[in-house]
């Protein structure tokens, strides 16, 4: 494991896989705790800022090239940007199945499942976990 490929990426690719494993960690302490609480909101609200700095920093990445300067994974970062909002407004309406689904759609979708796409052969954290 080394750092190295991350360190040396343009400077959203760093910005972007920090956000994401903070907001990883964050997000499985948030389905973990108790919900509703002081710390939960204080907490969310990071989470949803970390989300938003994913979504956004992913607009200056573009190591696959499909539309353009595009992937359609840029797709996902406009879809959180949609996402992100509505969740938060669910959850300040107290409609908290709605968060709740919102919230677990966001972390499973935008991060796990992102986030192993990342692992593929020739991608940066391909070389970070495995290396070159």
């Amino acid at each position: 494991m080394s750092l190295a490929p991350l360190l040396e990426a343009a400077p959203a690719i760093p910005l972007h896989a920090s956000a994401a494993m903070a907001a990883f960690v964050l997000g499985a302490v948030q389905l973990a705790a108790p919900k509703g609480t002081l710390p939960h909101r204080t907490l969310g609200w990071t989470w949803v800022a970390l989300m938003a700095i994913v979504a956004i920093s992913s607009f200056w990445i573009h190591q696959l090239r499909l539309l353009g300067p595009f992937s359609p994974i840029h797709l996902l970062s406009i879809f959180t940007l949609g996402v992100l909002p509505f969740a938060v407004w669910k959850a300040r309406r107290h409609e908290v199945g709605a968060h709740r689904r919102s919230m677990i759609m966001l972390f499973s979708g935008a991060l796990v499942v992102a986030g192993l796409f990342t692992l593929l052969p020739g991608r940066i954290m391909h070389q970070v976990v495995f290396g070159p």
